[in-house]
């Protein structure tokens, strides 16, 4: 991957997320681009994707990465939570892929000491149903890490979906998705949920109200509500 490439001018706009746009460039690629600059540069998201895609798991190839900009293979299929709400996969399914990937991910050993390659935003508006099978996007928070951590924040996630802390048109179905996910994740979705929560307090993106329910998503998890 090299640095500035030659780019065309970017197409049209594909999906916009709390932190970036997608554009696209050509039918092959697309253009990942961050709003704001940041101490993160884009090339150590890369070199995160370039690892586990050497370990099998599926991620976009990247073609270039360097300060705000990604260049990456175009993917053709809806999200996770469009196929659900489209009713071509069940909330069953979903969860149960979900876990699936999370049992995957945590399979690759981390770059550097114990532990292994988290995500830190797996959840299913990151993951593209195409046709070689799921793919999971947005690999901005990945580092090497406790995959305990990172299970226990995607139930947080899914958590705040459920009870209307973050809108989403998945909501009415996200309990009953976080439910089977907590039944099928790997390893132990609540031992570092407390560590989940005081991370997502901690995120950029995250609105007032957002960070002022999220005990009572801490609390779904747990299954005290």
């Amino acid at each position: 991957m090299t640095w500035p490439p030659e780019l065309p001018a970017p197409g049209r706009l594909l999906a916009s997320g709390r932190e970036a746009d997608v554009f696209a460039l050509g039918d092959d690629r697309v253009l990942r681009r961050y709003r704001s600059a940041s101490e993160q540069d884009a090339a150590d998201e890369a070199a995160v994707m370039a690892y586990v895609a050497s370990k099998g798991f599926p991620v976009p190839a990247v073609h270039a990465a360097g300060g705000t900009d990604m260049v990456l293979e175009r993917l053709d299929g809806p999200t996770m939570a469009q196929a659900a709400l489209a009713g071509e996969l069940s909330v069953t399914d979903a969860a149960e892929m979900l876990a699936g990937l999370m049992r995957r991910l945590h399979e690759v050993p981390a770059r550097t000491g114990a532990g292994s390659i988290i995500h830190l935003d797996l959840h299913p508006e990151n993951i593209l149903l195409t046709a070689r099978g799921p793919v999971v996007i947005d690999w901005r928070n990945a580092r090497d890490g406790n995959a305990d951590l990172d299970t226990a924040l995607t139930a947080l996630i899914m958590a705040q979906v459920a009870i209307g802390s973050i809108a989403h048109p998945l909501g009415p179905r996200a309990r009953a998705l976080l439910d089977r996910y907590l039944e099928v994740a790997p390893g132990e979705p609540l031992r570092m949920l407390d560590d989940a929560l005081e991370f997502r307090r901690r995120q950029l993106t995250m609105a007032p109200d957002e960070i002022e329910m999220l005990p009572a998503a801490a609390a779904l998890v747990r299954g005290e509500s």
